[in-house]
């Protein structure tokens, strides 16, 4: 089986793929590739798109590639094959994102938009924390019976950058939350989409296990 990274320009590409390679090698058959154009992305069985920074500047990024979004439209949402959003990847997945007073289209494939953490509407109040919301973090679990979500231990905390989160979310939709002021859409999903707010390939051991648990879902 081959896994396919999408290489459209953001950063973190080498940890993302250095991570999944790693929980990659203890599976039988199968191979990680990083690629950035369409016919690779054809032969793979399951697909990742990682992204860190702006949500209007990945979208740019992978629109820029001939094809691409129409191709990932063809292999996730037609042929089924499981895919993991990460970061802005997962937030990419939103009909939109509103940044910097402008808003920019996204996949569409999980209902809800992208908002900076000050504009949410689920209530809550961030008491003086940062922004960005950077660190560790405990994750809620909300669907253990999730195959991808079962994996990870009840008491778990993953890796988290980011301003901005996926906001009017379906409750049903939502795997895991993290509590920041407001309640983070930390692993979202439907059907054979996931995502994750936090960065597995930054969170150790419990990233490893999400990361296995993704490889090893059959949705």
């Amino acid at each position: 089986m081959k896994i396919g990274i999408i290489d459209y320009g953001s950063g973190n590409l080498h940890s993302v793929h250095h991570s999944v390679a790693y929980a990659a090698a203890k599976k039988t058959d199968m191979q990680v590739e990083t690629l950035s154009d369409t016919q690779s992305l054809q032969a793979c069985d399951y697909i990742i798109v990682p992204g860190v920074g702006h949500f209007a500047d990945c979208w740019a990024g992978l629109s820029a590639i001939d094809g691409m979004v129409e191709a990932l439209r063809e292999a996730v949402l037609e042929k089924g094959k499981p895919f993991l959003g990460i970061c802005v990847g997962m937030q990419l997945l939103a009909n939109e994102g509103h940044e910097g007073g402008n808003i920019t289209p996204g996949l569409g494939w999980i209902s809800g938009k992208v908002r900076h953490f000050a504009d949410c509407s689920n209530g809550g109040n961030m008491g003086g924390l940062k922004i960005p919301h950077m660190g560790w973090n405990n994750l809620q679990i909300k669907a253990a019976s999730h195959p991808v979500a079962a994996a990870l231990p009840a008491e778990v905390q993953m890796y988290f950058v980011h301003s901005y989160m996926f906001d009017e979310i379906d409750t049903k939709q939502v795997l895991a939350v993290a509590d920041y002021g407001v309640s983070v859409p930390a692993l979202i999903g439907r059907d054979n989409i996931v995502g994750t707010q936090f960065h597995p390939e930054k969170s150790q051991h419990a990233g490893q296990a999400m990361l296995n648990a993704f490889l090893s879902w059959r949705p």
